[in-house]
């Protein structure tokens, strides 16, 4: 080969060179661009995900119940720390245990994560040391009883709903979680990037709840002692408005610890005479029987249909009346005889029964209600007296709602507003109304009905509260175990309506296997009784105060009364005309009150009222050391309002010791 053609190729060889160059530059920077750059920039910087704060939940009053705090973790290079003594002592200041402080402090290792969260203001002079890297977490935190527990249910440390409210509600309580860019050195130390766009986390909606906080801890004190004091299994209480259906209370009580459950929602019963009510209500509003209708009930034993049924209250005969006040079986199976199996059927399905009430929790049970195609000859008696039914504390309270408020069927709402992070009302509950079951004046001779097991020495007289009128119903019945029942073992109930002219309350108390006494108006009727002489006695318990002081009675007034018109009419013939005519207003106004009017009443000149004096200011007790519910018990009964925040634990603001008016509010302070 010549010198020359060498050369040639030699260029050749350049200029292939110089255009595979020119191919491949083009190719990196037009094509390659941005995989390349997003390589390198992965090189010096990664993204980080904030998480986002958890939805608030509160009572219908505002107090909160559960809620998110933003904490931190943390992680040391020891290699990197300056000042391994100092790191040390700022450590064992925060709370950290001291051999992990002293493991976080070897230079012999690399890298050290520090359990648990904390909050960031407890660790900030850790955290600001050259070395330690921080990681924030949203940490749920409660304040509330173990009974609301039940309802709000919990979180995994993921803050994902696992039960409750947080499952049921999860999408509307989860959070947005938020990006950051964090920059790599070439150690690959990391720091936040000041000129790299963010994208911040947003909250999650704030659910507030109907439950009444202050009447929840009432019903669940007073369950709580009626189970220990009675050896019972566990018990339900169920507190409704019957205006709208609101749960204002629901407490659930279990002798498994692991019962996690609101069982008032989730373990469906047979009512026994609970349900008696609603055959007669039936009966009413079909023309069927009137209060007066009177049955043989042959000394309290009865056979029908093969089954043989007894009474508690012997008797010859009854009225309709008088089967709800002494909850006669033997009466109550002949007044059903009157309605057809599918009538019989069609009214226990319209007041609720056999159906979820469609509350937002996982998991509510249905209950059962057979169509009459799967009866035996026996179904229909066994329904009237509350057997081959199964319904759910809630599902029974909801059914009771309908008699208090004039005949509807409420669904019962467990959620009353949600909110969005800037304050907004997403939803706010209303009244819903499933169907009309009754008419208004069934309704009420039904209430009527309902007074006398009360106070006409019915089988709740124990439920008797003097001072005002409760109507209600009790209920015995057997209880079954893997499908057969228990001998001597069951489950007594009382459903209450209060005050019981105009309903502001219906309370189911629900009692599981008590030892000794066992029947209904023995044992939860008293329970009844204890949960509304408490919110009588409470400052927030949902209560109208004004409603409920024209249902106020006085007993010794009126039996002074009537035994003053009673003496002077057996001397009628004895008294002189003025007398005689005072007897006959006297008449003429008791007639008047019984009828629903409103007597005259006659304002006399008196010395004017006195000023009431203010109350002194009270001393903020100590209660540092307390566990929290004695801490706000402590607070409470001292006569202050209590609100949860964070901070160091049994602090107050104002402090212990001050002198404030009362009634203020006390900021108790706690951690977790």
């Amino acid at each position: 080969m010549t010198r020359s053609r060498r050369i040639g190729v030699i260029h050749l060889v350049l200029a292939v060179f110089v255009v595979a160059l020119l191919v491949k530059t083009a190719h990196v920077q037009f094509w390659q661009r941005k995989t390349l750059a997003a390589s390198g920039a992965h090189q010096q910087s990664t993204s980080r995900t904030i998480p986002a704060a958890r939805g608030e939940i509160r009572d219908a009053r505002g107090v909160m119940l559960a809620q998110s705090r933003e904490m931190v973790r943390l992680d040391v290079a020891p290699r990197e720390v300056r000042e391994l003594n100092r790191l040390r002592h700022a450590l064992l200041r925060a709370g950290i245990p001291s051999d992990v402080a002293l493991r976080a402090t070897d230079t012999a290792r690399r890298w050290v994560s520090l359990p648990g969260a904390h909050l960031a203001i407890d660790v900030a002079p850790v955290s600001a040391m050259r070395g330690v890297y921080t990681t924030p977490l949203v940490e749920r935190s409660y304040s509330m009883s173990p009974g609301t527990r039940r309802i709000v249910g919990r979180v995994d440390h993921d803050g994902r709903g696992q039960d409750g409210v947080e499952l049921a509600l999860d999408s509307l309580l989860r959070g947005t979680p938020g990006v950051a860019t964090v920059m790599k050195d070439a150690q690959g130390r990391r720091f936040d990037s000041p000129a790299a766009a963010a994208h911040p986390p947003v909250s999650g909606n704030t659910v507030v709840l109907t439950i009444n906080q202050e009447l929840q801890d009432i019903a669940e004190r007073a369950l709580a002692d009626a189970v220990a004091r009675m050896g019972a299994e566990g018990g339900d209480v169920v507190v409704l408005d019957p205006a709208d259906g609101d749960i204002l209370a629901m407490a659930s009580q279990r002798e498994d610890p692991a019962s996690l459950a609101a069982t008032a929602l989730t373990e469906p019963y047979e009512p026994g005479s609970t349900l008696k009510p609603f055959i007669a209500a039936t009966l009413l509003e079909k023309g069927r029987a009137r209060e007066t209708d009177v049955v043989s009930t042959f000394g309290g034993k009865l056979t029908i249909n093969g089954r043989t049924f007894t009474d508690e209250h012997k008797a010859d005969h009854f009225t309709l009346a008088d089967v709800i006040r002494f909850s006669s079986n033997v009466g109550i199976v002949q007044f059903a005889e009157r309605l057809s199996p599918r009538e019989e059927f069609e009214a226990l399905r319209d007041f609720g029964f056999g159906s979820p009430t469609g509350v937002p929790y996982p998991v509510e049970a249905a209950g059962t209600l057979r169509e009459p195609a799967r009866w035996s000859r026996q179904s229909g008696n066994s329904l009237a007296v509350g057997y081959e039914i199964a319904v759910t504390p809630l599902q029974l309270a909801a059914a009771y709602v309908a008699l208090a408020n004039g005949g509807e069927l409420l669904e019962p709402a467990l959620v009353k507003e949600v909110r969005a992070p800037d304050g907004r009302v997403l939803y706010s509950h209303s009244r819903q109304v499933v169907r009309r079951v009754v008419s208004p004046a069934v309704a009420r001779r039904v209430r009527t009905m309902l007074l006398g097991v009360v106070e006409a020495g019915g089988t709740a007289k124990r439920a008797d509260l003097e001072s005002y009128s409760l109507a209600g119903k009790t209920g015995t019945a057997r209880r079954t175990q893997h499908g057969r029942y228990a001998p001597s073992q069951y489950i007594p109930t009382f459903v209450g309506l209060f005050p019981g002219d105009n309903p502001q309350f219906v309370i189911l108390v629900k009692l599981d296997n008590p030892r000794g006494a066992y029947m209904g108006g023995l044992t939860a009727a008293p329970v009844t009784k204890a949960v509304l002489e408490a919110a009588l006695a409470s400052r927030d318990a949902s209560l109208n105060r004004r409603s409920l002081a024209a249902s106020r009675h006085d007993p010794v007034r009126d039996t002074a009364a009537s035994r003053s018109v009673a003496n002077l009419a057996a001397r009628r013939d004895s008294l002189t005309v003025p007398q005689r005519e005072a007897l006959r207003l006297a008449a003429d106004a008791a007639a008047e009150d019984s009828a629903g009017m409103t007597p005259f009443v006659a304002l006399l000149p008196s010395s004017p009222p006195m000023k009431a004096l203010p109350l002194p200011p009270r001393v903020v007790p100590d209660v540092r050391g307390l566990p929290m519910r004695q801490a706000i018990h402590a607070l409470h009964a001292a006569g202050f309002r209590v609100t949860l925040d964070s901070g160091v634990s049994g602090e107050t603001k104002p402090a212990a010791g001050a002198s404030i008016a009362a009634g203020a509010v006390v900021h108790l302070l706690a951690r977790p």
